[in-house]
């Protein structure tokens, strides 16, 4: 009986990870017998989680000896993942596939491995496709269990009783996780009885439920790809249509919350707060976390990093950096430079950021808070705040490629101007 055709990784080098379970063992072993035949370089990996106390040691022990008996390398991680959960506030499961996923990460970056292959079968993906489903998941949720950066899943497309045939027809000993059988874990409950009563009501529901979520996986690919051509932006900041249709526009969020950093930390109530953004005037805004804002900004629905406020400096000839643009004030006119008189500057006037009580009087101009004058003016409440000023105290003097106050203007007293310069 084979249970998977390995031809596709002739001349790799395969790392297989392996608990002591029925399913990685028959992974290991069919790995085993294909190794000479196409070429490939086998070893292998253990993570001991800790989480069963002395039943955790003992599966390590009992994949080293399997190992050392069908003479296989065999790396071996230890951690206790109880404890790194509860000092993360993670579950169980999750500081656990944390765990196996450094795991995995370690040997393809050490270069002890092409791949890791793990024993994810087709009943696996049925249940993690329900139980997301249950929890409320998208069309991405459904197919989380997937081949990516260096790791496989050779068995995808068996199912548990093919792989416990293939364990008895061989006579391969392996370990069984008592834990499985406790119900009381909600994947577990699924496993033994939600997707067996499925079977036996439709028959093949296990299979047919694999197969949808991975057709959810292509079409969520394509409709990621399509919301990704619509993120203007990069780095810090990226813009996003406003009146993009709801598939594409939350997708083109999520992709620009993730490349700000917030990989995990997001929920579907931040993505509710962003969508609202698209009904809602200029201006206004919604903290997401990690520290990320999304705000409504004209046609666009904008998300980014706050850049952390500069440092103040004083205001005198010469050029400066502020928030990874240059600027500069000098005696020389250079192209689309605010023009101003030197002497009208207050002494200990200085560059800084926007504040709140800040006022303005635009040359030939009213007097007015400057929140109100860059509104008038549509500048953002995010770029008003990334711009610098020259003020003193509450009052602005010019706003660097924006404007310059009355105050400041030239006139025929001026003796000497200055240019306040930005680069484009």
């Amino acid at each position: 009986m084979e249970l998977a055709d390995l031809k596709r990784y002739a001349g790799k080098r395969v790392c297989v990870a392996v608990s002591g379970g029925v399913d990685s063992v028959c992974l290991l072993h069919c790995f085993l017998r294909a190794a000479e035949t196409h070429r490939i370089a086998l070893s292998a990996l253990t993570c001991e989680h800790g989480i069963r106390g002395e039943r955790s040691v003992a599966d390590r022990v009992f994949v080293e000896k399997l190992c050392r008996k069908w003479q296989i390398p065999l790396s071996v991680f230890s951690e206790d993942v109880p404890a790194r959960a509860k000092e993360s506030g993670k579950g169980i499961e999750e500081a656990g596939r944390d765990f196996r996923y450094r795991c995995f990460a370690e040997i393809l970056k050490d270069g002890q491995a092409d791949v890791v292959a793990t024993a994810h079968h087709r009943d696996d993906f049925a249940e993690t496709a329900l139980f997301r489903l249950a929890r409320g998941t998208s069309l991405a949720g459904l197919a989380s269990i997937r081949e990516r950066d260096g790791i496989v899943r050779p068995f995808l497309s068996v199912n548990r009783a093919e792989i416990e045939r293939y364990a008895e027809e061989n006579g391969l000993e392996y370990v069984a996780d008592e834990s499985n059988a406790d119900d009381s874990y909600a994947r577990n409950a699924i496993r033994n009885s939600v997707l067996p009563a499925l079977d036996r009501a439709v028959n093949g529901a296990s299979k047919h439920i694999a197969e949808f979520a991975l057709r959810a996986k292509e079409d969520d690919d394509l409709l990621q790809s399509l919301a990704c051509k619509e993120v203007i932006g990069q780095g810090d900041l990226f813009r996003i249509p406003a009146d993009l249709v709801p598939p594409l526009f939350s997708r083109a969020c999520l992709f620009a919350v993730k490349s700000l950093g917030c990989e995990k930390d997001y929920t579907s109530a931040n993505l509710r707060d962003i969508a609202g953004l698209k009904t809602l005037q200029s201006g206004r805004a919604v903290n997401l976390p990690s520290g990320i804002v999304a705000s409504r900004e004209g046609g666009f629905v904008v998300i980014y990093r706050p850049k952390s406020a500069e440092r103040a400096i004083p205001f005198c000839t010469g050029a400066f950096q502020w928030n990874g643009r240059a600027y500069s004030v000098s005696e020389t006119a250079s192209a689309g430079a605010l023009r101003a008189d030197a002497a009208a500057f207050p002494s200990g006037a200085i560059v800084r950021a926007r504040r709140e009580g800040d006022v303005f009087t635009p040359y030939k101009g009213k007097r007015k808070s400057l929140k109100e004058y860059l509104t008038d003016k549509k500048i953002s409440a995010r770029a008003g705040r990334e711009l610098p000023l020259v003020a003193k105290d509450d009052s602005v003097y010019a706003i660097f490629g924006v404007e310059i106050s009355d105050a400041v203007k030239v006139t025929e007293q001026t003796e000497r101007i200055v240019y306040l310069a930005c680069e484009k």
